[in-house]
């Protein structure tokens, strides 16, 4: 059976390939005991097909991992969503999850921005503000108001350097469809509106583009 693979891993897989194949080369057992990492950077870069489920008010995760606990918090400056605190679902992503993110709703990209910052591990509470993040602003379908606009929000972890985002603003978006990844282990924000419903836990395992956070008032 095919494993799918980001297109972001094949410079990286191939990397830790070349390096097994030398390591044989020269030593047959040290190879041995390098081929688990070369398999963990074959998995950690597997991009499964999903479904979402049916009922588009239902907002999805956008990464695979688990929920911290649910806070009030103020979404990013950069997206203009003024400064009352709204409900944040965050999802902590380590280096065994699949990392490729999936659109929470469907929408329009409302805006866009890319904030530098510090590495502080993601499960800390403090990544949120410090870290460097990508923000994004959706205005889900059918919604007319700023106010029923989520903001969802890609941070890069302690051992993540890069944070990859395929979206445009101004693009029309899916939920459940794929639009960035995280290298390497990281956590994905989700900023609801004041009217939506949560109706899952914290501490709860989370699927990408599969497992339903809240319910949207649109």
């Amino acid at each position: 059976m095919r494993l799918p693979i980001h297109r972001e891993g094949w410079p990286f897989i191939g990397v830790f390939a070349v390096i097994n194949f030398l390591v044989w080369k020269f030593s047959h057992g040290a190879a041995v005991a390098f081929a688990p990492l070369t398999l963990w950077c074959i998995a950690f870069f597997r991009d499964p097909e999903r479904q979402a489920p049916p009922g588009e008010n239902r907002l999805v995760s956008p990464a695979d991992g688990k929920l911290l606990p649910i806070v009030e918090a103020v979404p990013p400056d950069e997206l203009g969503l003024g400064p009352a605190p709204r409900r944040r679902l965050s999802i902590f992503m380590n280096v065994f999850n699949v990392h490729v993110n999936r659109m929470p709703v469907s929408g329009t990209v409302m805006a866009l921005q890319y904030r530098p910052g510090k590495f502080f591990n993601a499960s800390f509470d403090k990544a949120s503000v410090h870290n460097e993040r990508m923000s994004a602003r959706i205005r889900p379908a059918g919604a007319t108001s700023p106010d029923d606009d989520i903001a969802v929000v890609q941070i890069a972890g302690l051992v993540a350097r890069r944070i990859v985002c395929d979206l445009k603003p101004g693009d029309t978006v899916r939920r459940g469809a794929r639009y960035g990844i995280i290298r390497f282990g990281s956590r994905l924000d989700v900023y609801l509106p004041p009217t939506a419903k949560i109706v899952i836990q914290e501490g709860s395992v989370t699927v990408a583009g599969k497992t339903v956070l809240a319910e949207l008032q649109v």
